[in-house]
Protein backbone atom coordinates (compact mmCIF):
# COMPACT_ATOMS: atom_id res chain seq x y z
CA UNK A 1 0.00 0.00 0.00
CA UNK A 2 1.64 3.35 -1.11
CA UNK A 3 -0.94 5.63 0.90
CA UNK A 4 -4.07 5.38 3.03
CA UNK A 5 -7.05 3.62 1.30
CA UNK A 6 -9.13 5.83 -1.16
CA UNK A 7 -12.90 4.29 -1.51
CA UNK A 8 -14.77 4.13 -4.90
CA UNK A 9 -16.78 6.45 -3.11
CA UNK A 10 -17.72 8.23 0.50
CA UNK A 11 -20.20 10.79 1.62
CA UNK A 12 -19.00 14.85 1.97
CA UNK A 13 -20.50 15.84 5.83
CA UNK A 14 -20.22 19.64 6.11
CA UNK A 15 -20.57 21.34 9.96
CA UNK A 16 -23.62 22.58 7.97
CA UNK A 17 -24.84 19.08 7.87
CA UNK A 18 -24.20 18.15 11.05
CA UNK A 19 -25.76 21.59 12.73
CA UNK A 20 -29.15 20.49 10.67
CA UNK A 21 -28.93 17.03 12.44
CA UNK A 22 -28.13 18.78 16.10
CA UNK A 23 -31.00 20.71 15.63
CA UNK A 24 -33.50 18.32 14.63
CA UNK A 25 -32.46 16.14 17.97
CA UNK A 26 -33.26 19.35 19.64
CA UNK A 27 -37.12 20.07 18.46
CA UNK A 28 -39.89 18.01 19.41
CA UNK A 29 -39.47 15.98 16.14
CA UNK A 30 -37.40 12.66 15.53
CA UNK A 31 -39.42 10.58 13.58
CA UNK A 32 -41.19 11.78 10.09
CA UNK A 33 -42.33 14.87 10.53
CA UNK A 34 -42.04 18.55 9.03
CA UNK A 35 -38.50 18.41 7.68
CA UNK A 36 -39.52 15.18 5.91
CA UNK A 37 -42.26 17.49 4.27
CA UNK A 38 -39.64 19.89 3.32
CA UNK A 39 -37.22 17.49 2.06
CA UNK A 40 -39.81 16.24 -0.18
CA UNK A 41 -40.68 20.22 -1.47
CA UNK A 42 -37.37 20.80 -1.67
CA UNK A 43 -36.25 18.16 -4.08
CA UNK A 44 -39.17 18.15 -6.32
CA UNK A 45 -38.70 22.00 -6.28
CA UNK A 46 -35.39 21.65 -7.45
CA UNK A 47 -36.51 19.10 -10.42
CA UNK A 48 -39.53 20.60 -11.10
CA UNK A 49 -41.86 17.46 -10.25
CA UNK A 50 -45.31 18.01 -8.06
CA UNK A 51 -44.68 15.82 -5.39
CA UNK A 52 -42.14 14.23 -3.60
CA UNK A 53 -42.59 10.86 -1.18
CA UNK A 54 -39.58 9.97 1.12
CA UNK A 55 -38.77 6.73 2.78
CA UNK A 56 -36.17 4.97 3.93
CA UNK A 57 -34.52 3.59 1.25
CA UNK A 58 -34.31 3.43 -2.97
CA UNK A 59 -35.32 -0.25 -2.33
CA UNK A 60 -38.56 0.87 -0.76
CA UNK A 61 -39.19 3.67 -2.82
CA UNK A 62 -38.96 1.00 -5.87
CA UNK A 63 -41.26 -1.24 -3.89
CA UNK A 64 -43.97 1.18 -2.89
CA UNK A 65 -43.41 3.13 -6.85
CA UNK A 66 -44.80 -0.69 -8.24
CA UNK A 67 -47.22 -1.74 -5.99
CA UNK A 68 -48.68 2.39 -6.75
CA UNK A 69 -48.42 1.70 -10.45
CA UNK A 70 -50.61 -1.47 -9.70
CA UNK A 71 -48.69 -4.34 -10.63
CA UNK A 72 -49.15 -7.93 -8.77
CA UNK A 73 -49.28 -11.50 -9.68
CA UNK A 74 -49.88 -11.76 -13.26
CA UNK A 75 -47.88 -9.19 -14.59
CA UNK A 76 -44.70 -8.54 -15.67
CA UNK A 77 -41.89 -6.06 -14.83
CA UNK A 78 -38.53 -5.45 -17.74
CA UNK A 79 -35.68 -3.42 -16.26
CA UNK A 80 -31.45 -3.43 -16.91
CA UNK A 81 -29.53 -6.74 -16.18
CA UNK A 82 -26.74 -3.90 -15.46
CA UNK A 83 -28.15 -2.66 -12.44
CA UNK A 84 -28.32 -3.30 -8.27
CA UNK A 85 -30.82 -6.11 -7.90
CA UNK A 86 -33.45 -4.04 -6.09
CA UNK A 87 -34.44 -3.11 -9.58
CA UNK A 88 -35.35 -6.06 -10.52
CA UNK A 89 -36.39 -7.79 -6.80
CA UNK A 90 -39.00 -4.81 -6.34
CA UNK A 91 -41.24 -6.63 -8.97
CA UNK A 92 -41.20 -9.84 -7.39
CA UNK A 93 -42.31 -8.44 -3.82
CA UNK A 94 -45.38 -7.89 -6.01
CA UNK A 95 -45.47 -11.57 -6.86
CA UNK A 96 -45.09 -10.52 -11.05
CA UNK A 97 -42.92 -11.76 -13.29
CA UNK A 98 -39.48 -10.33 -14.52
CA UNK A 99 -37.13 -9.89 -16.67
CA UNK A 100 -34.66 -7.60 -18.72
CA UNK A 101 -33.47 -5.92 -22.03
CA UNK A 102 -29.75 -5.56 -23.08
CA UNK A 103 -27.93 -2.11 -22.51
CA UNK A 104 -26.38 -0.08 -25.01
CA UNK A 105 -22.78 -0.93 -25.28
CA UNK A 106 -21.96 2.88 -25.24
CA UNK A 107 -24.22 4.44 -22.25
CA UNK A 108 -24.77 1.18 -20.77
CA UNK A 109 -28.19 1.75 -20.39
CA UNK A 110 -31.31 0.09 -21.49
CA UNK A 111 -31.13 -0.31 -24.90
CA UNK A 112 -33.71 1.59 -27.02
CA UNK A 113 -33.23 -0.90 -29.71
CA UNK A 114 -33.94 -3.68 -26.97
CA UNK A 115 -36.31 -2.87 -25.98
CA UNK A 116 -38.36 -1.96 -28.98
CA UNK A 117 -37.47 -5.41 -30.37
CA UNK A 118 -38.60 -7.06 -27.25
CA UNK A 119 -41.75 -5.37 -26.80
CA UNK A 120 -42.43 -5.98 -30.75
CA UNK A 121 -41.57 -10.02 -30.08
CA UNK A 122 -43.74 -9.63 -26.58
CA UNK A 123 -46.32 -8.14 -28.46
CA UNK A 124 -47.03 -11.09 -30.87
CA UNK A 125 -46.95 -13.53 -27.61
CA UNK A 126 -49.29 -11.74 -25.58
CA UNK A 127 -46.73 -10.99 -22.35
CA UNK A 128 -46.46 -7.26 -22.63
CA UNK A 129 -44.63 -6.07 -19.70
CA UNK A 130 -46.76 -3.84 -17.36
CA UNK A 131 -43.86 -1.74 -15.58
CA UNK A 132 -40.59 -1.37 -17.22
CA UNK A 133 -37.80 0.03 -15.03
CA UNK A 134 -35.16 2.26 -17.09
CA UNK A 135 -31.80 2.52 -14.94
CA UNK A 136 -29.70 5.79 -15.21
CA UNK A 137 -26.70 3.92 -14.84
CA UNK A 138 -23.22 5.70 -13.27
CA UNK A 139 -26.08 8.97 -13.61
CA UNK A 140 -26.06 8.89 -17.01
CA UNK A 141 -29.60 9.39 -17.78
CA UNK A 142 -31.30 6.56 -20.19
CA UNK A 143 -33.04 7.86 -23.98
CA UNK A 144 -36.37 8.51 -21.96
CA UNK A 145 -37.78 10.63 -24.64
CA UNK A 146 -38.04 7.67 -26.26
CA UNK A 147 -38.85 5.12 -23.77
CA UNK A 148 -41.79 7.15 -23.53
CA UNK A 149 -42.76 7.22 -26.61
CA UNK A 150 -42.52 3.79 -26.40
CA UNK A 151 -44.98 3.35 -23.04
CA UNK A 152 -47.40 5.24 -25.05
CA UNK A 153 -47.36 3.13 -28.08
CA UNK A 154 -47.61 -0.67 -26.04
CA UNK A 155 -49.44 0.69 -22.71
CA UNK A 156 -46.71 0.35 -20.25
CA UNK A 157 -45.98 2.46 -16.83
CA UNK A 158 -42.24 4.17 -16.85
CA UNK A 159 -40.41 4.34 -13.20
CA UNK A 160 -37.28 5.94 -13.49
CA UNK A 161 -34.38 4.39 -11.40
CA UNK A 162 -32.44 7.32 -10.97
CA UNK A 163 -30.42 6.15 -8.11
CA UNK A 164 -27.58 7.69 -9.51
CA UNK A 165 -28.71 10.70 -11.38
CA UNK A 166 -29.37 13.41 -8.89
CA UNK A 167 -28.39 16.48 -10.18
CA UNK A 168 -27.82 14.88 -13.49
CA UNK A 169 -29.75 16.24 -16.64
CA UNK A 170 -32.01 14.80 -19.56
CA UNK A 171 -32.14 17.45 -22.66
CA UNK A 172 -31.08 20.36 -20.56
CA UNK A 173 -33.99 19.45 -18.13
CA UNK A 174 -33.52 18.03 -14.39
CA UNK A 175 -33.94 14.11 -14.26
CA UNK A 176 -36.45 13.74 -11.47
CA UNK A 177 -39.23 16.17 -13.51
CA UNK A 178 -41.02 12.83 -14.91
CA UNK A 179 -42.18 14.58 -18.33
CA UNK A 180 -41.63 10.79 -20.23
CA UNK A 181 -42.37 8.49 -16.80
CA UNK A 182 -44.97 8.59 -14.40
CA UNK A 183 -42.71 8.08 -11.28
CA UNK A 184 -38.68 8.47 -10.65
CA UNK A 185 -36.98 7.21 -7.77
CA UNK A 186 -33.72 8.22 -6.11
CA UNK A 187 -30.90 6.74 -3.39
CA UNK A 188 -29.66 8.78 -0.72
CA UNK A 189 -27.36 6.27 0.46
CA UNK A 190 -23.60 7.17 1.39
CA UNK A 191 -22.02 6.45 -1.88
CA UNK A 192 -24.26 8.59 -3.99
CA UNK A 193 -24.81 12.03 -4.60
CA UNK A 194 -26.40 13.58 -1.74
CA UNK A 195 -27.03 11.31 1.30
CA UNK A 196 -29.44 11.02 4.27
CA UNK A 197 -27.47 7.94 5.82
CA UNK A 198 -29.85 5.92 4.31
CA UNK A 199 -33.46 6.61 2.36
CA UNK A 200 -34.43 7.35 -0.82
CA UNK A 201 -37.53 9.48 -2.17
CA UNK A 202 -40.88 8.82 -5.07
CA UNK A 203 -41.41 11.45 -7.05
CA UNK A 204 -44.65 12.62 -9.31
CA UNK A 205 -46.46 14.55 -11.29
CA UNK A 206 -49.96 12.90 -10.42
CA UNK A 207 -51.86 13.59 -7.32
CA UNK A 208 -53.63 10.08 -7.71
CA UNK A 209 -49.59 8.68 -7.49
CA UNK A 210 -48.98 10.39 -4.87
CA UNK A 211 -51.74 9.94 -2.59
CA UNK A 212 -51.38 6.51 -2.70
CA UNK A 213 -47.47 6.34 -2.80
CA UNK A 214 -48.19 8.09 1.71
CA UNK A 215 -50.59 5.76 2.08
CA UNK A 216 -48.00 2.79 1.15
CA UNK A 217 -44.84 4.10 3.06
CA UNK A 218 -47.15 4.25 6.17
CA UNK A 219 -49.15 1.06 6.96
CA UNK A 220 -51.96 2.14 4.49
CA UNK A 221 -54.05 3.80 6.59
CA UNK A 222 -55.94 7.31 5.48
CA UNK A 223 -56.60 10.11 7.80
CA UNK A 224 -58.73 11.16 4.98
CA UNK A 225 -62.92 10.73 5.70
CA UNK A 226 -63.62 10.77 1.50
CA UNK A 227 -61.33 7.58 1.81
CA UNK A 228 -63.07 5.65 4.58
CA UNK A 229 -65.31 2.61 4.96
CA UNK A 230 -67.20 4.30 7.88
CA UNK A 231 -67.85 7.03 9.81
CA UNK A 232 -65.10 9.07 11.76
CA UNK A 233 -65.24 8.17 15.56
CA UNK A 234 -63.59 11.49 16.34
CA UNK A 235 -60.12 13.70 15.43
CA UNK A 236 -57.83 10.65 16.70
CA UNK A 237 -59.40 8.05 13.96
CA UNK A 238 -57.73 6.90 10.84
CA UNK A 239 -58.70 3.47 9.06
CA UNK A 240 -56.32 1.33 6.78
CA UNK A 241 -57.67 0.70 3.96
CA UNK A 242 -55.30 -1.49 2.10
CA UNK A 243 -51.99 -3.67 3.16
CA UNK A 244 -48.79 -1.13 3.49
CA UNK A 245 -45.68 -0.83 4.71
CA UNK A 246 -43.42 0.82 7.45
CA UNK A 247 -41.17 2.60 4.77
CA UNK A 248 -41.00 6.08 6.96
CA UNK A 249 -38.03 8.22 6.85
CA UNK A 250 -37.08 10.02 9.94
CA UNK A 251 -36.82 13.84 10.11
CA UNK A 252 -32.99 13.21 11.35
CA UNK A 253 -32.35 12.05 7.76
CA UNK A 254 -34.63 14.36 6.73
CA UNK A 255 -32.77 17.78 8.30
CA UNK A 256 -29.34 16.05 6.64
CA UNK A 257 -30.76 15.79 2.88
CA UNK A 258 -31.87 19.34 2.92
CA UNK A 259 -28.42 20.51 3.47
CA UNK A 260 -27.17 18.23 1.59
CA UNK A 261 -29.43 19.35 -0.96
CA UNK A 262 -28.07 23.43 -0.42
CA UNK A 263 -24.58 21.90 -2.44
CA UNK A 264 -25.86 19.20 -5.17
CA UNK A 265 -24.95 21.41 -8.12
CA UNK A 266 -21.45 21.63 -6.64
CA UNK A 267 -21.43 18.03 -6.01
CA UNK A 268 -21.95 17.20 -9.45
CA UNK A 269 -19.82 20.03 -11.06
CA UNK A 270 -16.33 18.78 -8.78
CA UNK A 271 -17.80 14.97 -10.03
CA UNK A 272 -17.30 16.54 -13.45
CA UNK A 273 -13.94 18.08 -12.99
CA UNK A 274 -13.38 14.94 -12.31
CA UNK A 275 -13.99 13.03 -14.70
CA UNK A 276 -12.17 15.21 -16.95
CA UNK A 277 -8.97 14.66 -15.16
CA UNK A 278 -9.62 11.03 -15.47
CA UNK A 279 -10.38 11.46 -19.14
CA UNK A 280 -7.32 13.66 -20.60
CA UNK A 281 -5.10 11.15 -18.04
CA UNK A 282 -6.28 7.71 -18.92
CA UNK A 283 -6.85 8.72 -22.88
CA UNK A 284 -3.80 6.56 -24.01
CA UNK A 285 -3.85 3.86 -21.71
CA UNK A 286 -5.50 0.36 -23.10
CA UNK A 287 -8.96 1.40 -21.62
CA UNK A 288 -12.73 2.41 -22.74
CA UNK A 289 -13.38 5.68 -21.22
CA UNK A 290 -17.49 6.71 -20.07
CA UNK A 291 -18.57 7.55 -23.15
CA UNK A 292 -21.61 10.41 -22.59
CA UNK A 293 -24.57 10.93 -24.78
CA UNK A 294 -24.75 14.58 -26.11
CA UNK A 295 -28.32 14.75 -24.56
CA UNK A 296 -27.55 14.09 -21.29
CA UNK A 297 -25.38 15.98 -18.28
CA UNK A 298 -24.95 13.21 -16.12
CA UNK A 299 -24.73 12.81 -12.07
CA UNK A 300 -21.17 10.92 -12.56
CA UNK A 301 -22.34 9.02 -9.44
CA UNK A 302 -19.52 6.17 -10.98
CA UNK A 303 -16.68 6.12 -13.02
CA UNK A 304 -16.76 2.97 -15.13
CA UNK A 305 -13.67 2.07 -17.32
CA UNK A 306 -13.47 -1.04 -19.24
CA UNK A 307 -10.21 -3.05 -19.98
CA UNK A 308 -9.97 -3.44 -23.42
CA UNK A 309 -9.49 -7.12 -24.41
CA UNK A 310 -6.62 -8.35 -25.94
CA UNK A 311 -4.20 -5.31 -24.95
CA UNK A 312 -3.91 -6.33 -21.73
CA UNK A 313 -1.76 -8.96 -20.20
CA UNK A 314 -3.56 -9.50 -16.54
CA UNK A 315 -7.36 -10.31 -16.29
CA UNK A 316 -9.64 -7.83 -14.79
CA UNK A 317 -9.56 -9.48 -11.83
CA UNK A 318 -5.56 -9.54 -11.26
CA UNK A 319 -6.10 -5.51 -12.02
CA UNK A 320 -8.54 -5.01 -9.71
CA UNK A 321 -6.69 -7.30 -7.23
CA UNK A 322 -3.00 -5.34 -7.93
CA UNK A 323 -5.44 -2.08 -7.72
CA UNK A 324 -7.18 -3.27 -4.10
CA UNK A 325 -3.24 -3.98 -2.96
CA UNK A 326 -2.39 -0.69 -3.36
CA UNK A 327 -5.20 0.91 -1.22
CA UNK A 328 -7.10 2.13 -4.01
CA UNK A 329 -10.71 0.48 -3.29
CA UNK A 330 -11.96 -0.40 -6.45
CA UNK A 331 -15.39 -1.73 -7.06
CA UNK A 332 -17.20 -4.06 -9.86
CA UNK A 333 -20.57 -2.35 -10.70
CA UNK A 334 -22.47 -4.52 -11.83
CA UNK A 335 -22.63 -8.60 -11.75
CA UNK A 336 -25.79 -8.68 -14.39
CA UNK A 337 -28.84 -9.64 -12.41
CA UNK A 338 -29.74 -12.20 -14.24
CA UNK A 339 -26.44 -14.33 -13.50
CA UNK A 340 -27.36 -14.34 -9.46
CA UNK A 341 -28.12 -17.98 -8.49
CA UNK A 342 -31.76 -17.01 -7.38
CA UNK A 343 -32.69 -15.46 -10.67
CA UNK A 344 -30.80 -18.13 -12.52
CA UNK A 345 -33.07 -20.65 -10.65
CA UNK A 346 -36.15 -19.32 -12.45
CA UNK A 347 -34.80 -19.75 -15.85
CA UNK A 348 -32.22 -17.23 -16.63
CA UNK A 349 -28.86 -18.05 -18.21
CA UNK A 350 -25.32 -16.91 -19.64
CA UNK A 351 -25.71 -15.65 -22.78
CA UNK A 352 -29.23 -14.37 -22.14
CA UNK A 353 -27.71 -10.89 -22.53
CA UNK A 354 -24.68 -10.70 -24.05
CA UNK A 355 -23.73 -7.07 -24.09
CA UNK A 356 -24.72 -6.97 -20.04
CA UNK A 357 -22.15 -9.98 -19.73
CA UNK A 358 -19.03 -8.77 -22.26
CA UNK A 359 -19.62 -5.25 -20.40
CA UNK A 360 -18.87 -6.70 -16.78
CA UNK A 361 -16.36 -8.67 -17.88
CA UNK A 362 -14.31 -5.77 -18.51
CA UNK A 363 -15.26 -3.04 -16.24
CA UNK A 364 -13.80 -1.60 -12.71
CA UNK A 365 -15.25 1.35 -11.23
CA UNK A 366 -12.18 4.05 -10.32
CA UNK A 367 -12.74 6.20 -7.06
CA UNK A 368 -14.80 9.19 -7.80
CA UNK A 369 -16.95 11.63 -5.29
CA UNK A 370 -17.15 15.32 -4.74
CA UNK A 371 -14.35 14.99 -2.03
CA UNK A 372 -11.44 13.32 -3.39
CA UNK A 373 -8.27 15.28 -3.54
CA UNK A 374 -6.56 16.00 -6.87
CA UNK A 375 -3.54 14.44 -5.02
CA UNK A 376 -5.10 11.18 -4.21
CA UNK A 377 -6.53 10.84 -7.96
CA UNK A 378 -3.07 11.07 -9.08
CA UNK A 379 -2.39 8.69 -7.18
CA UNK A 380 -4.93 6.17 -9.16
CA UNK A 381 -4.18 7.51 -12.21
CA UNK A 382 0.02 6.53 -11.70
CA UNK A 383 -1.12 3.04 -10.42
CA UNK A 384 -3.13 2.35 -12.82
CA UNK A 385 -0.45 3.44 -15.69
CA UNK A 386 1.86 1.08 -13.64
CA UNK A 387 -0.65 -1.76 -13.13
CA UNK A 388 -1.19 -1.52 -17.51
Amino acid sequence: MNGPPIPYGRQSISQADIQAVVDVLSSDWLTQGPTVERFEQTVAGYCGTAHGVAVNSATSALHIACLAAGIGPGDILWTSPNTFVASANCGLYCGATVDFVDIDSRTYNMSVERLEEKLEQAERDGKLPKVVIPVHFAGQPCDMEAIGRLAGRYGFTVIEDASHAIGGRYKNEPVGNCRHSAMTVFSFHPVKIITTGEGGMVLTNSPELHERLLRLRSHGITRDPALMAGESHGPWYYEQIELGFNYRMTDIQAALGVSQMTRLDEFVKRRHQLAERYDEALAELPLTLPWQHPDTWSAFHLYVVRLNPGTIRKSRRQVFEDLRGRGLLVNIHYIPVHTQPFYRATGFADGDFPESERYYREAITLPLYAGLAEGDQDRVITTLREIL
